[in-house]
């Protein structure tokens, strides 16, 4: 998996670039099939703006989160992100044979 970290209007600080690639590998251990990872961190008005594009195998995830403060702002969108992924993960496996080995063996 590759996470590229971009300003838009913003220096992106190597401290800053250390946060948000530290939190996104967290997120492997939701879902670990992600391909490419995008992050984008922006300033809007008073607002620190942060969206993020995730290439997965055959969909592509968008999500964005706005807070006064860039780190607040990324830990609740690597919330929001975690919470998308659950919720794919949870569509894509198949919960139906389970049901049918288990009142076929009983």
């Amino acid at each position: 998996m590759q996470i590229n970290v971009k300003g838009r209007q913003v220096e992106v600080t190597p401290a800053l670039r250390d946060y948000a690639q530290a939190k996104f590998e967290r997120v492997t251990r939701v879902f670990d099939q992600l391909h490419d990872v995008s992050v984008v961190l922006g300033v809007e008005k008073l607002l620190h703006k942060v969206e993020v594009t995730m290439q997965l195998s055959g969909k592509t995830l968008h999500a964005d989160a706005t807070a006064h403060d860039m780190y607040a702002a990324i830990d609740v969108l690597v919330d929001k992100v975690e919470t998308q992924l659950r919720k794919h993960k949870e569509k894509i496996t198949d919960h139906k044979a389970d049901a049918v080995r288990s009142t076929r063996y009983a």
